[in-house]
């Protein structure tokens, strides 16, 4: 899928049809912890951070946060994006101390994923993590796309 219709804003906009990101979503499904990075829900998820598709990004990487092992850093950096689409879309709601206590949960996350010592996880290196999952400062497109 390259773009959802539009970004989904509770309350502002009409939610999507049940099941629109099933194929996206189905992609991480029965992947081992070493290939979830290469799967099509991870790399879509990200792209849609990036683009402000914030609902829907949350919607596709919540199969990879399943299949990553629990307590692995994998797990913490994609529950990390998780959370960076969370917070991006409270934020675009107005909800700016929610917005706030999830960037704080993002930072202990990634912080989670550098006690790993590895230097990249799920494709990403601590540093890039940070700066692409940091605070409301660093998003590129917070317009909405609806």
């Amino acid at each position: 899928m390259e773009r959802p219709p539009h970004a989904y804003v509770p309350g502002r906009s009409p939610r999507h049809p049940e099941g629109l990101f099933d194929a996206v979503r189905d992609t991480a499904e029965g992947v081992p912890v070493d290939r979830l990075a290469e799967t099509e829900a991870w790399r879509t998820g990200l792209r849609w951070i990036d683009e402000g598709y914030f609902w829907e990004a949350h919607e596709v990487l919540e199969p990879v946060w399943m299949a990553a092992p629990p307590n692995a850093p994998e797990r913490s950096m994609v529950r990390a994006a998780i959370q960076c689409a969370n917070a991006r879309l409270k934020r675009r709601m107005g909800r700016d101390r929610a917005a706030a206590r999830l960037e704080g949960v993002v930072a202990g996350l990634l912080d989670e994923v550098a006690l790993s010592g590895r230097s990249r996880v799920m494709g990403l290196g601590l540093d890039e993590a940070r700066a692409r999952f940091g605070g409301a400062d660093s998003v590129r497109d917070m317009q909405d796309n609806a």
